[in-house]
């Protein structure tokens, strides 16, 4: 029995690398082709105006960025996936990392800048990576700027007795169907895919938000809320 379910949990995870294969392929094939069609367009038309010219290199530097991108949240994904041993922890303090957070908002242009409002006990100490903690705050506020159309969104924690910390992100946006509450974590899943890469969006940063925080040990569900929006309810372990 112990041989059959380790069988079973090998077979799982080679379809779930070729699925992910499969996914990438397909998302790297549509920047790749835009790329090469517009370098084509310019070599093959040597009297483009400079305008024209100057657009098409700018396009070309925006598909170059989402394959950037993209490359980083494989990268990423395939690191948590290949063993925690790979994976360094520290002593992390989720105020300065959700802080750094709220500044870099801040700066962003008033189209793309939403108001975070925080309630936080200082300090939050984490024993964990860095990186995939920043990650996971920096992908649900980009989630929100990006989709949600709403003005505010809302980080709160608070201490639990059992050792852990119970965050929320929230917005006051517009929400999603209930029909996508369970597949949201998926990889590539997409509410609207055309929307979702004309703004960048790779179709991983919540699958990358999830699996980052059962990395810490923590879980992770999502709602609607009464009143609008989306919340991301999640736990992570305090130091100890």
């Amino acid at each position: 029995r112990e041989h059959n379910r380790a069988l079973h949990e090998q077979q799982e995870k080679l379809r779930i690398k070729r699925q992910l294969t499969n996914n990438i392929n397909h998302e790297i094939k549509t920047p790749v082709a835009a790329i090469q069609g517009y370098l084509e367009t310019m070599i093959n038309n040597k009297d483009m105006s400079t305008e024209e010219r100057d657009s098409f290199i700018e396009k070309c530097y925006a598909h170059s960025q989402r394959l950037t991108q993209l490359l980083h949240d494989v990268s990423t994904i395939t690191r948590m996936e290949d063993g925690s041993n790979r994976i360094e922890c520290e002593s992390v303090d989720l105020t300065t990392i959700i802080e750094e957070i709220v500044s870099d908002v801040a700066m962003l242009p008033d189209d793309k800048r939403m108001r975070i409002n925080t309630t936080l006990p200082k300090p939050m100490p984490v024993r964990g990576n860095s990186t995939l903690l920043l990650s996971i705050f920096k992908n649900l506020t980009d989630n929100a700027i990006a989709y949600s159309g709403g003005r505010d969104i809302y980080i709160k924690a608070v201490e639990s007795e059992d050792n852990f910390y119970t965050i929320t992100v929230a917005d006051n946006g517009i929400g999603i169907d209930d029909e996508h509450i369970g597949h949201i974590f998926e990889r590539f899943y997409r509410i609207d895919a055309g929307r979702s890469r004309k703004l960048g969006g790779t179709g991983l940063g919540l699958s990358i938000v999830k699996n980052a925080v059962l990395f810490h040990g923590g879980n992770i569900e999502v709602y609607n809320r009464k009143v609008g929006g989306l919340e991301f309810k999640f736990t992570l372990p305090r130091a100890k």
